[in-house]
């Protein structure tokens, strides 16, 4: 039971209209008006996820999205369909010199009953700033948050950073209550974020239960709770949702969608794109020249015609067609290094079934690579299960399929996390001065334009290292029950139900 709770749903009421549009309707597919302080009890949304969690669902890695998705936490900030920062636990904000910014609060309670406050917001920054692994969307970025009186939050950058508030949209940045935390700052979701579902019970990698939050700001969501399932087997999400047992099914197989009622079927553009990952520090792959023949050998053409049947188009770099601005501005890398001779060099190419098309991606690579001299040995298992041994270096290639804009919606931010000498998330354990450069370069850029030009060089560097082979930039199908509505079909992929979701 939650005591002590303030009435405060007619104002949120009263404000939504004005201030949550850009969250509410974005990504609707059906419509998602927002909750109404009248809305009836309704049934319970059972949902499949294709990621169990793979860290015991912290708020600071890989499962935030699992979190943001379901509905559970939020940020300062949101992003809204085109990219650009959006209120959420901020109602403004302005920027008051090049490395500090004041955030005004909007009036918000946590799922345990307490004020979002300026201190527990400040403290909750704190908190991420000093999880180890940081969070990726402060890579590269040191942060400072002060309460500044009775509803405002000043954050204060270690450098100047002109996209803090597409930064602070980031699910690895979630605001939670002073009770989250534990002595060794460890946190805990349940029962103490702010979304419009509140986090009741969790089966190890099976199943959460998830109930409705009634006190949210943002209005009393639809539907009464959700009934999640993590099901890693693309092919069992689709029974799952073909034979009733679920209303909505992310990440549908390319292979089992025609096997759908085409009402049934969405397909969304996203900001994904599938990798071929190399290691730089060990095995085969520290050579220069191996790696520049393990991309000479790829045809991505295959990928994107056979494998996705049509559903993603061939890689063209680290950013795909859904991240419009980038193909004017592309320029095509020039190989640093002149391919070499595999002879029989062997290599372990690892990838994860969570996404059904990786591992068929993975065996076309295998055959592309042997074809051109490696002998290859394919490793697959569910996702959380390779995480640790891919950042370990234990692979020699990986095959990953990451969203681009995912951390922060800033395209820097991938960049940093995932390709520069202290990133976070450097799966090819790529550590080049002339990466981390360009990259800086990027992160130091102001203006949206500039920004952009210097993202594209920063791609350029990391490209031309061959440490990554953009292979095929997807498309994601979601499968959504005939009487299901509102759900959030998101292309930057950080929600899928909100409080006009239901069935």
């Amino acid at each position: 039971m939650r005591l002590n709770r303030r009435p405060r749903l007619l104002t949120a009421l009263l404000l939504t209209p004005l201030l949550s549009a850009p969250l509410a309707g974005c990504f609707a597919s059906g419509g998602d008006g927002g909750g109404t302080a009248d809305a009836k009890d309704g049934s319970r949304l059972r949902v499949a996820l294709a990621f169990p969690p793979a860290e015991n669902l912290s708020p600071y890695g890989a499962d935030a999205t699992i979190l943001s998705r379901l509905g559970v936490t939020e940020g300062l900030t949101a992003l809204d369909a085109n990219g650009a920062a959006a209120p959420a636990l901020a109602a403004s904000w302005r920027r008051e010199d090049d490395r500090t910014w004041l955030f005004t609060l909007r009036e918000a309670d946590f799922q345990d009953g307490t004020d979002v406050t300026p201190a527990a917001v400040a403290a909750s920054l704190a908190h991420a700033g000093e999880a180890r692994p940081a969070p990726a969307a402060l890579a590269g970025v040191t942060l400072t948050a002060k309460a500044e009186g009775a509803g405002t939050v000043r954050v204060t950058t270690n450098a100047p950073d002109p996209v803090l508030p597409l930064r602070l949209s980031s699910p690895s940045l979630a605001i939670l209550s002073p009770k989250a935390y534990d002595a060794k700052g460890a946190a805990d979701p349940a029962g103490t974020a702010t979304g419009p579902f509140e986090l009741t019970d969790v089966e190890g990698g099976t199943s959460a239960r998830l109930d409705r939050f009634d006190d949210y700001w943002g209005g009393r969501a639809q539907a009464s709770g959700i009934d999640a399932r993590f099901i890693a087997d693309g092919t069992a999400r689709a029974n799952a949702l073909r034979t009733g047992q679920v209303d909505v099914a992310e990440a549908i197989p390319v292979a089992q969608a025609a096997g759908l009622d085409a009402d049934t079927r969405r397909e969304t553009a996203t900001t994904r794109t599938t990798s071929l990952l190399l290691n730089t520090r060990s095995g085969a792959f520290e050579n220069a020249s191996l790696r520049a023949a393990a991309r000479t050998a790829v045809d991505t053409s295959v990928l994107a015609k056979n494998v996705y049947e049509g559903h993603a188009d061939a890689g063209t770099g680290i950013y795909g067609p859904a991240v419009t601005w980038a193909a004017g501005k592309r320029t095509p890398p020039t190989a640093a290094t002149r391919p070499g001779k595999p002879a029989g060099a062997p290599i372990i190419l690892a990838t994860y079934d969570n996404r059904p098309e990786l591992p068929e991606v993975a065996q076309v690579l295998k055959q592309q690579l042997e074809k051109a001299g490696f002998t290859v040995k394919l490793t697959v298992g569910e996702y959380s299960r390779l995480e640790s041994d891919a950042l370990a270096g234990k692979f020699d290639a990986f095959v990953l399929a990451r969203n681009t804009l995912v951390d922060t919606g800033d395209p820097v931010a991938v960049l940093a996390g995932d390709h520069t000498c202290g990133g976070g998330y450097n799966l090819a354990r790529l550590c080049d001065k002339a990466v981390d450069a360009a990259v800086a370069k990027a992160e130091g850029t102001d203006g949206t334009a500039e920004r952009q030009d210097a993202v594209m060089a920063a791609e350029a560097a990391i490209l031309r290292t061959d440490a990554v082979v953009p292979l095929v930039h997807q498309r994601v199908i979601t499968g959504v029950g005939p009487r299901v509505s509102g759900v959030l079909l998101d292309p930057y992929e950080r929600t899928l139900v909100g409080t006009g979701t239901r069935s």
